[in-house]
């Protein structure tokens, strides 16, 4: 690797910005050993995903790097946890399109072998109160019961609500059971008094929006 493609070189030259997720984790882990620290960077995420770091044992994670390299992640996902309930509860703007959500989830869900199925809570100002994940799918379809999409939005007083799920297979298109379950929860949302502003699917290249559809 030509020493001005290293996250380091990168990070002081062009700021910690220009690093992916692969490469902030490199910089955390700070060696790889035997393999490239990049490699095992890659290898890590393609397993667990940056979303599954959250709850990753110590025992599981010393199964694919040494002692050192999985106490620095456990902190560093705790650190992390501790800093968002400091920063307006762990978001600081509210959402203005689509893509905004995208932004927020595409590190998180790329890559995952399953489907996780999230739903974000906002206020009036469309400003994140929580991001919760509601359900984690088979290969092919997530489970999700309308219950258990509206009951955090109930208890803590949310004006609406956006849906947001991930593709395995990296596509976004919507499946009919996507279209369909988007529907009858925007019918009960009526209901309740508690809007779905959009439904997002996560796909390698891109999103799908069923507001923007």
């Amino acid at each position: 690797m030509h020493f001005s493609s290293k996250p380091s070189y990168k990070l002081i030259n062009n700021g910690v910005g220009s690093l992916d997720t692969a490469e902030l984790l490199a910089i955390v882990l700070g060696s790889g050993g035997r393999e490239s620290v990049l490699g095992l960077s890659h290898r890590l995420l393609k397993k667990y995903g940056l979303v599954g770091f959250g709850d990753v044992s110590y025992n599981e994670l010393k199964g694919d790097c040494d002692y050192v390299k999985a106490l620095r992640i456990l902190s560093v996902v705790e650190l992390s946890k501790r800093y968002g309930k400091l920063v307006n509860k762990g978001f600081k703007k509210s959402i203005g399109c689509s893509k905004d959500v995208y932004d927020m989830f595409k590190d998180e869900l790329v890559g995952l072998k399953k489907e996780h199925f999230f739903v974000l809570l906002l206020d009036t100002k469309n400003r994140i109160i929580k991001k919760e994940l509601v359900s984690v799918g088979t290969l092919n379809s997530s489970i999700v019961h309308p219950r258990e999409v509206f009951r955090s939005a109930i208890r803590e007083s949310a004006n609406s609500i956006i849906l947001i799920h991930n593709h395995p297979s990296g596509d976004c298109e919507p499946s009919d059971e996507d279209v369909s379950i988007t529907e009858r929860l925007v019918e009960i949302g009526c209901l309740l008094d508690i809007s779905v502003l959009d439904h997002v699917v996560v796909g390698v290249e891109g999103y799908w929006s069923w507001k923007e559809s």
